[in-house]
């Protein structure tokens, strides 16, 4: 059930994380293993304090294990330096936030673009490669417009637009449609399984059984240990993944 080890973009092997020590200790991660292939949505459920997030943090390179170890394209982020990491995260892996994470002084433009220019690509280049994302999420008449100007699924979709922008390979998301309504939160879904159609490798934390039941997998976590797999029926046919109106 965890996948084609040899096929996996993303590959968790073993992977514990403790803060704190002696009284204090906690252990948020124990012995967690987990393959994501291109192509495929892997949706990670739990309780709150099941470890979760800090599944999430250390799949992007956010945060470092206390043990075992995480691939990502077959390389271990343990062999790579400080500034092969921070270019792995600039160029390969997209975030999706829950509160979106925009910078208000930025239009919708400038913040899908900022990641390709902060990684040295030209102003120009950058901005048609934002605008093309835009496009791709149904948002690019609203490119010129500031976040506060714009609806939660609006700034969502910018968003998701910014965290698949240029070549990222692996998309991490977390509640990314917790603040939003039904409709916006199946919207999002479209967004990142047309994403995985185009060969994205995604992980996704939520709490919603619904949003779940869009993914290849679920996976679930308890006391930082997974402790079942399941594959949901099928609930996105082809004709689902077309573009949503924005709500």
């Amino acid at each position: 059930m965890a996948g084609d080890a040899a096929m996996s973009f993303l590959e968790l092997k073993n992977v514990s994380k403790s803060y704190g020590s002696g009284s204090t200790l906690v252990q948020a991660l124990v012995d967690a293993s987990l393959s994501v292939e291109r192509g495929n949505l892997v949706a990670v459920m739990g309780p709150s304090g099941s470890g979760k997030s800090s599944l999430l943090t250390i799949a992007g390179s956010l945060e470092e294990p206390t043990g075992g170890e995480v691939l990502i394209n077959g390389k271990s982020l343990a062999s790579m330096s400080y500034n092969d990491k921070a270019r792995l995260r600039r160029r390969t892996i997209g975030y999706v936030f829950q509160d979106f994470n925009l910078l208000a002084g930025l239009t919708a433009l400038e913040n899908v673009a900022l990641p390709l220019e902060l990684d040295d690509l030209s102003p120009k280049k950058a901005r048609i490669a934002a605008m093309n994302a835009l496009e791709n999420v149904g948002i690019a008449e609203r490119a010129e417009h500031f976040p506060d100007e714009l609806s939660g699924g609006e700034r969502q979709r910018v968003a998701i637009a910014r965290a698949v922008v240029g070549e990222r390979q692996l998309l991490l998301a977390d509640e990314p449609s917790g603040a939003l309504d039904s409709a916006n939160g199946d919207a999002v879904m479209k967004m990142i399984r047309a994403a995985c159609k185009q060969g994205i490798a995604a992980v996704m934390v939520t709490h919603d059984a619904h949003l779940a039941s869009w993914a290849d997998r679920v996976v679930f976590l308890k006391d930082g240990r997974i402790v079942d797999q399941t594959v949901p029926p099928p609930t996105t046919p082809e004709s689902l993944l077309a573009p949503a109106p924005i709500p």
